[in-house]
């Protein structure tokens, strides 16, 4: 009878003691900062190029900043939704990195197909040859996966096909190319508004956090939960965005980072932006996002606000993975401790 009871407690139990655990803390490794001159290798991870006209946009914004682009050879590849079989996705990856010419890789733009190439990097090529991996939304399973897999220091910022405008490229200069430490504080311009209407913070718990900077798109970051390629989450402030997604999924999501255990062990929490989040077929009856947020994060007791410049948006921040930060949930701010790049 006690056996029983023990292979029933063993296999009840079996679910969650399957779940991988997260990465612990690697060294950090920060990658050298970009230079006027510098050549950056554009991919298309996920979803395929489908014209050659915002390739060339991207080519035109990175040259008016000074430097050379440099294009992966299965950039115009295709294989149904993807830029191409996943041996050929990972093998531009790997050809960048381990090209001393390229000096940054950016991803073209998202869509999916990131985190089926996470078991077939080679992350001690990477961790061997430290450069800027840049981009948003599904890039976001190449950024915590490397992270978490090698210590380097990745970026969620502009993809190629991102509007350059003088907002997104000050930041991308100052994070990437000048070092700074920077504070990440939100416009605070009226207009001839009596008050401001744009870009607001909402404060869900004020005070002030410190921890490593780590997060980026709350579907995929969701999806990769119990696999190998999350980081440790003691200790971080998490930073999300989504964009196109019912208030319930939001809701989805949020409750199996609590499930996972993540939500607790963070030190802050920073919410971007969630374009075109509306309540879908759910109406009047549905939550808000502000619902959902406080709901979720007000019982974690930490420095929290929602309303950051990190998104699906014209207007974005440059924000490092890995990078001790600290946040003002009171004013809406982000403080990098560190440099990003060497």
């Amino acid at each position: 009878m006690s056996s029983r009871r023990s292979f029933l407690r063993a296999t009840s139990l079996a679910p969650f003691l399957s779940l991988a655990p997260s990465q612990p803390p690697a060294t950090l490794i920060k990658p050298p900062r970009l230079r006027p001159g510098d050549t950056v290798g554009l991919i298309c991870p996920a979803a395929p190029a489908y014209s050659q006209e915002t390739v060339k946009i991207a080519q035109e914004s990175l040259q008016a900043l000074g430097f050379q682009t440099k294009l992966g050879p299965h950039i115009y590849d295709r294989y149904g939704y993807l830029a191409g079989r996943d041996a050929d996705r990972v093998s531009d990856i790997h050809a960048f990195f381990n090209d001393r010419s390229v000096k940054a890789i950016v991803a073209i733009h998202g869509g999916w197909g990131c985190a089926r190439l996470l078991p077939l990097l080679d992350y001690d090529l990477i961790q061997r040859n430290p450069k800027i991996l840049m981009g948003y939304s599904d890039v976001t399973a190449l950024l915590l996966g490397i992270y978490a897999k090698t210590g380097l220091v990745t970026v969620h910022g502009p993809v190629g096909s991102a509007t350059f405008n003088a907002y997104t490229v000050d930041w991308f200069k100052r994070v990437l190319m000048e070092g700074e430490t920077v504070t990440m504080k939100n416009p605070t311009e009226k207009g001839d508004n009596l008050t401001q209407t744009q870009d607001r913070i909402t404060t869900i718990k004020p005070g002030l956090a410190r921890g490593r900077l780590v997060g980026g798109n709350l579907t995929v970051l969701s999806h990769l939960v119990g696999s190998p390629y999350l980081p440790d989450w003691r200790n971080t402030i998490l930073f999300l965005e989504d964009t196109h997604e019912d208030i319930y999924r939001v809701d989805r999501m949020l409750t199996q980072l609590k499930l996972a255990g993540i939500l607790t062990q963070l030190a802050g929490f920073v919410f971007g932006k969630c374009s075109d989040c509306g309540p879908g077929s759910g109406g009047y009856g549905s939550l808000t996002l502000d619902d959902v947020l406080t709901e979720h994060i007000i019982p974690l007791d930490k420095p929290a606000f929602s309303g950051a410049m990190i998104g699906h948006i014209r207007d974005k921040f440059t924000v490092p993975l890995g990078i001790d930060t600290e946040i003002d949930a009171t004013a809406g701010t982000i403080r990098l401790l560190e440099s990003a790049v060497t």
